[in-house]
């Protein structure tokens, strides 16, 4: 393996000479500069970017922590976060919680190993008190679609129930008091608060769902909450899903049984995935700007990090009903 020495040596440079070169260092002169990239590129030399974050005690790395890689809202996140990191000149460093306390912590504990110091975290399962100690640990934490008190200035996180409000009002104003919730069964807040906001605006009419069936957050997770729903006899004329997988999945159970959509029963989903766009008829739900939210976090982590004044806008965001054919 080529080294540094080797480099200097070939170059007819001293090592700090090289070091300078690769750190983009001050006092080295174009021509030499160029002649010892061109030392390395001949001999294939690359950087150690372990051993340059303890010369520089700093990482070139925004890592970020999501539960699981195949899910496109998730990907949207980890999106947000690589632009920031590029257009910062750093990489991204990726690490998956798996939906349990153990993994999240783990996942960002290999992110401490790999010297990350700013860091996106979305973490449903490790508790406010093990979050707030981690963001005592990790200068750039931050914390994203979650909102703990004590620590809100590292926080950039969606008002949940205001999305369920939002469904809500838009089921009443088309003249819907028959209406069905399918819910995710995950142990997590978001659920809790869309169905609160959800209900409680449904409330104010006097209107009660008819049911809320609890599922999976997927595809196949709407698709047998939707056959549940079927399958009780109930009468339901507009229904709310916890996500547009779930909304999706439940669409074609629909048809499936001859339920036409909207016509027979309108659908709203949340998050305004790809997907939603392109399903038949095209599905209504609840925007979900995780990608701005990511790229906001991304900035924040390298504000905190650098030790700069802190933004500041709102780090609470507003979910956005957009309308489409389903209802």
């Amino acid at each position: 393996m080529t080294t540094i020495n080797d480099v200097a040596k070939a170059a007819g440079v001293s090592t700090a000479t090289v070091s300078r070169v690769v750190n983009n260092g001050p006092k080295v002169g174009t021509k030499t500069r160029e002649h010892v990239l061109h030392v390395m590129a001949e001999l294939g030399y690359t950087p150690n970017a372990n051993a340059r974050a303890l010369a520089s005690q700093q990482s070139k790395t925004i890592g970020v922590v999501i539960p699981d890689l195949t899910d496109p809202f998730f990907a949207s996140l980890a999106n947000g976060v690589e632009l920031v990191a590029r257009e910062q000149g750093m990489q991204t460093l990726l690490s998956t919680g798996q939906q349990s306390s153990e993994d999240e912590l783990q996942a960002i504990h290999l992110l401490m190993q790999q010297r990350c110091d700013a860091m996106v975290v979305h973490s449903k399962h490790l508790t406010d008190e093990q979050l707030v100690q981690l963001s005592q640990q990790i200068k750039g934490f931050v914390l994203i679609d979650r909102h703990i008190e004590t620590m809100q200035s590292r926080c950039v996180w969606l008002d949940n129930a205001a999305g369920g409000k939002a469904a809500a009002e838009h089921f009443m104003t088309k003249g819907h008091s028959q209406i069905a919730m399918i819910n995710s069964n995950l142990d997590i807040d978001d659920p809790v608060l869309r169905k609160s906001g959800f209900d409680q605006t449904l409330n104010t009419r006097g209107i009660q769902t008819v049911a809320t069936i609890t599922a999976e957050p997927t595809l196949n997770g709407g698709e047998l909450a939707a056959r549940q729903l079927v399958e009780s006899s109930l009468t339901f004329t507009a229904l709310f899903a916890y996500n547009d997988a779930m909304a999706i999945g439940a669409m074609s159970v629909l048809e499936d049984h001859g339920i036409r959509v909207p016509e027979d029963v309108a659908v709203i989903g949340f998050d305004d995935v790809l997907l939603s766009r392109y399903s038949r008829p095209k599905l209504a739900t609840l925007r979900y700007p995780i990608q701005s939210m990511a790229k906001q976090g991304a900035k924040l982590a390298l504000s905190l990090l650098r030790d700069e004044p802190l933004p500041e806008r709102p780090r609470v965001y507003l979910p956005r009903l957009i309308v489409r054919a389903s209802a």
